[in-house]
């Protein structure tokens, strides 16, 4: 399984939300390049860049911090939050993204989405499914819709999506465990390479998601909050 830490990102600084919520923003370091560099030195190869200021104003904002860690690293980054337009598309991939999550695009214009899957192919096109109560939500969580979060990944898949990140906005930020059973569900409808994200709060929870066979797990506030070390996950990479 893959371990993937996470970085949000808003004002340039690296910052977490409970819940997706804005004003529970707690910045953690204004560099988020040291940050990033403290992962590549404990042998983790990924990186999950979350562009907040871009989920909410609809369009990428941080192409400067993608930039900068894309090039000052060795990270493979995975680059969401914003990614609105062919446009956003094309500056996330000139400033070093290695995949893009797309998600409210995903809900709001699915052929736009398609489009990007016919052209850049299923491996650098990541399908966002965050979702509370199994309804996904869009725009950076602040919208909730009818979709349940099982059907639209089954819908995306029979479409050629490959990999998916599926969130489950309850558990995000609180350290509360991950949604175990709703990704055992996931993976026993749809043949998707899963990435669960949301809830990691200690080793054990990384191990259980390795044993449900997830391709990878997205893991952030533990970072931060000192319950995981990154000695722990650099020796599961």
């Amino acid at each position: 399984m893959r371990i993937i830490p996470a970085i949000d990102i808003i004002g340039g600084k690296c910052v977490r939300l409970s819940k997706g919520d804005y004003s529970t923003k707690k910045i953690y370091n204004e560099s988020p390049l040291e940050v990033a560099k403290a992962f590549e030195a404990n042998c983790i190869q990924f990186l999950h860049l979350v562009d907040l200021d871009g989920a909410k104003s609809n369009h990428i904002v941080n192409y400067k911090v993608l930039h900068e860690i894309a090039s000052k690293t060795s990270l493979k980054v995975d680059f969401g939050g914003g990614l609105k337009t062919n446009d956003d598309l094309r500056i996330a991939f000139e400033n070093g993204a290695s995949q893009i999550t797309g998600g409210s695009i995903a809900v709001k214009n699915p052929a736009i989405f398609q489009e990007w899957l016919n052209t850049y192919g299923a491996a650098k096109i990541i399908l966002g499914a965050d979702c509370m109560d199994r309804k996904i939500a869009t725009h950076g969580w602040l919208e909730t819709s009818e979709l349940d979060v099982v059907d639209f990944i089954k819908e995306y898949e029979s479409k050629g999506v490959d990999y998916v990140i599926c969130t489950d906005i309850s558990k995000d930020g609180m350290l509360g465990g991950t949604s175990n059973e709703l990704y055992a569900e996931i993976m026993a409808a749809t043949n998707v390479k899963l990435i669960a994200s949301g809830g990691v709060s200690s080793f054990a929870d990384v191990e259980k998601l390795a044993e449900l066979g997830c391709e990878g797990a997205i893991i952030g506030k533990a970072i931060y909050e000192n319950k995981i070390t990154l000695q722990d996950l650099g020796k599961l990479c």
